[in-house]
């Protein structure tokens, strides 16, 4: 098992005879600060053991002692595939025996039927997770190394990541060169021989499609307008069938928790996760209320769909139930190892189980509940009725529509849906062909074209998946990773790029075309599909995505432009010696400097307008102040730099000392030795250039220890380190922690001071 949640509910249906004990997630992987892929040995990878999963190996090789046979029961998709492999990896030992069980739901049912028919583990789910683990390895580890030394130390590309941030910045630069353009509609404002009255848009002209440029235009059409007789040329009617969506996958169900919830992808799948893994029902009664939460399958079980019927059938009554259950196809054979995201029990309705969930609990659980009740739902009715008019050359279309049977609708509608809002347009009086209408009203009215949107949550998973980029246990954290290294910026409920997104997506594009291209991406992701349903060999997808990246990864250590060098031209001219501007990276950001340094020193911070172009900010002049620069003695000028104020050299460029406004600020004691050998200072209180708060060594810049929580003078009672570290979560509060990566320490800080 992954998480001790999952524990207490395996617990619950397999008694006594079984220890179930957790792995919290992976237990090993390639090593964090080396390659760990020897290439020429056939992509051999380097596993290491887990910072802090030392108490872990130690429970599961105590659980496991003399026991034979062994259960895994990692989650049922790659990742959960490779836990059971290193599980086995570290456990394995003369006549012990593997099974795999895999846990579609944590009911008593499904967890009694798996470990009833074990399985073998699973090579090919395990090198389909062990060949994309390499791939992204060999991206990220080979690639990041240039844009250090070209951009700026500490960034990071990601093979999946980097395609995102590209479509991120492929649709900012669309709605930068957007122009808009005007247009003018004309609506009708009509009534028949009975009520109710209606409107009708004007859309054609002598048979054409017309499209209406200015007020010039519009007028003109208003004068022919005036002087025709509206008749009705056509009506057509006809009863649309409108068919349920399918239950969710990982992807829909992140779409219409943004939509609908205003949930976050991560935070959708967190509460997923919790009602998975089991809830309290009663005293010591947790269960599963959903089924494995990522997947691509749309199938469900035979039994699950009948279920559903019966339930359609005793709450809503037969007319609304399907005669038999109705199943949706998959794209792809290995989309097809899961369910659908489905309740476990259709019986557990979101009203029984209110008092059992929180808020957020209730509100996803309804939602999957809905959509997979609906989905074996009869279809919806809906009459639709279109009229064609007819004045003089001028054709207007006037459309209608009821519900005639709601089916399905009277339990879910998508977010798109409104609520059936969309579905249910203007009534439209009994009207016969040949009718003149009175004409109440004719409005023109004034638009423009609207540039694409910046992507959303909701939006962006949606082009991911339309696009094949990502994989339900990937999506989410793509999101989070594009925003954690500093590449887009959530604005106002929508993704924008960040000066450094643009620059590095640039460098990397231009240099690795194909593998930041969004379709060889997806073709990546149909090759480890393919590894997975044993259609081809993990070795030949490695060696040649290999062949080709190598090529291009030479070429770019010596053609990728340097930002932090040459800078990249932006088409300006230096205001004090004509030459051009370039963009270039320093240590506090990115800046405008005059190509011809060092001859010439004038440089700038920069903002962009809103076609994408750059704007030097000018400032006022440096102010000098009493400070003096303990390198070379020359007065210290405050500057302003993209993080705000800090001091400079007036010196530069021949001294580029910098420090923090707040450097002279008394420092403030912790108590706590410096842990750093053979120094005998201590961690004091400091500021960085940023105003952020850190502690550091006061025997600086002899010694240069540093980090970022505060040190609290009590040593570990775990392990005995000198002192515990002061952290704050959201989620937790405040509490002491330890240091050492190998020891799992945590207590209250209440509990420290009393």
């Amino acid at each position: 098992m992954e998480s001790p949640t999952k524990v207490r509910t395996i617990k619950k249906y397999l008694g006594k005879n079984y220890d179930v004990v957790a792995t919290m997630g992976h237990i090993r992987d390639l090593p964090p600060k080396e390659f760990g892929i020897d290439i020429e040995k056939g992509f051999k990878p380097t596993y290491r053991t887990i910072a802090g999963k030392k108490k872990v190996l130690t429970a599961l090789k105590r659980a496991a002692a003399d026991i034979q046979d062994i259960y895994l029961a990692p989650d049922p998709d790659r990742e959960g595939e490779a836990i059971a492999w290193h599980t086995a990896h570290i456990l394995k030992r003369k006549g012990r025996n593997f099974h795999r069980v895999l846990f579609h739901e944590l009911t008593k049912a499904a967890i009694k039927k798996a470990m009833e028919s074990p399985e073998e583990l699973d090579g090919n789910k395990f090198e389909a997770q062990q060949a994309r683990r390499i791939l992204d390895r060999m991206v990220g580890y080979q690639i990041s190394p240039l844009l250090w030394r070209k951009v700026k130390s500490g960034l990071s590309a990601g093979r999946v990541q980097s395609v995102a941030v590209r479509i991120i910045c492929e649709r900012e630069r669309k709605i930068q060169k957007f122009e808009p353009e005007e247009y003018w509609s004309v609506t009708a404002h009509l009534e028949g021989k009975v009520p109710p009255p209606f409107t009708a848009k004007l859309l054609r002209k002598s048979g054409e499609k017309l499209r209406i440029a200015n007020q010039a235009e519009t007028d003109a059409i208003l004068t022919d307008l005036a002087r025709e007789t509206f008749v009705i040329d056509k009506i057509v009617k006809r009863t649309k069938k409108r068919n349920p969506l399918p239950p969710f996958i990982t992807s829909k169900l992140q779409q219409e928790a943004i939509r609908r919830l205003r949930f976050s992808a991560k935070k959708t799948m967190t509460v997923a996760q919790q009602l998975y893994e089991g809830v309290e029902l009663g005293p010591g009664d947790p269960t599963g209320l959903i089924t494995y939460m990522r997947t691509d399958s749309t199938r469900i079980a035979n039994e699950a769909a009948l279920e559903a019927l019966s339930h359609i059938r005793d709450t809503f009554g037969d007319g609304y139930a399907e005669d038999k259950p109705r199943f949706f196809k998959n794209r792809k054979k290995a989309q097809d190892a899961h369910e659908a995201i489905r309740p476990t029990s259709v019986t557990r309705t979101p009203e029984a189980m209110k008092r059992f969930l929180n808020d957020d609990q209730l509100n996803l659980y309804r939602l999957i509940w809905q959509r997979f009740l609906a989905s074996q739902m009869k279809p919806a009715l809906i009459d639709q009725n279109t009229i064609s008019i007819r004045a003089g050359v001028y054709g207007l279309n006037a459309s209608g529509s009821t519900i005639r049977f709601k089916g399905f609708m009277a339990l879910y509608t998508s977010a798109d849906d409104e609520n059936g809002k969309n579905l249910e347009k203007e009534q439209l009086p009994e009207l016969t062909e040949g009718d003149t209408l009175n004409v109440n009203k004719i409005d023109p009215k004034q638009h423009f074209t609207q540039p694409p949107p910046r992507f959303s949550e909701a939006s962006l998973v949606k082009e991911l998946e339309e696009n094949g980029i990502g994989r339900p246990s990937t999506c989410t954290a793509i999101l989070s990773t594009i925003r954690d290294k500093g590449y887009v910026e959530w604005v106002k409920g929508y993704f924008r790029p960040s000066e450094l997104g643009f620059i590095v997506n640039d460098l990397i594009v231009e240099s690795f075309p194909d593998v930041f291209d969004v379709a060889f991406t997806a073709r990546m992701e149909n090759e480890l599909d393919k590894i997975e349903s044993d259609e081809t060999e993990y070795l030949d997808v490695l060696s040649r995505f290999n062949g080709s990246f190598q090529e291009a990864l030479d070429a770019a250590a010596e053609g990728m432009l340097s930002v932090k060098g040459i800078g990249l031209s932006t088409g300006l001219k230096c205001p004090l010696c004509g030459k051009g501007l370039h963009i270039k990276m320093g240590k506090n950001g990115h800046f405008l400097a005059c190509s011809g340094y060092p001859e010439c020193t004038y440089s700038r911070n920069y903002t962009r307008d809103e076609k994408g172009n750059v704007v030097p900010v000018e400032v006022a002049p440096d102010e000098v102040t009493d400070k003096l620069c303990e390198r070379c003695g020359r007065a210290m000028v405050q500057k302003q730099g993209k993080y705000g104020s800090f001091l400079a050299c007036s010196g530069f460029p021949e001294c580029k000392n910098t420090k923090s406004v707040h450097a002279d600020r008394p420092e403030i004691k912790t108590g706590v030795p410096c842990p750093e050998k053979g120094c005998d200072g201590e961690l004091v209180q400091k500021s960085s250039k940023r105003g952020k708060i850190f502690y550091g060594c006061n025997r600086y810049p002899d010694c240069t220890f540093a980090i970022w929580d505060k040190p609290v003078p009590t040593p570990c009672p775990g392990c005995h380190a000198p002192f515990l570290l002061e952290k704050h979560t959201k989620k937790s509060g405040s509490f002491l922690t330890c240091r050492n990566p190998d020891c799992d320490h945590t207590q209250a800080i209440k509990e420290q001071r009393s």
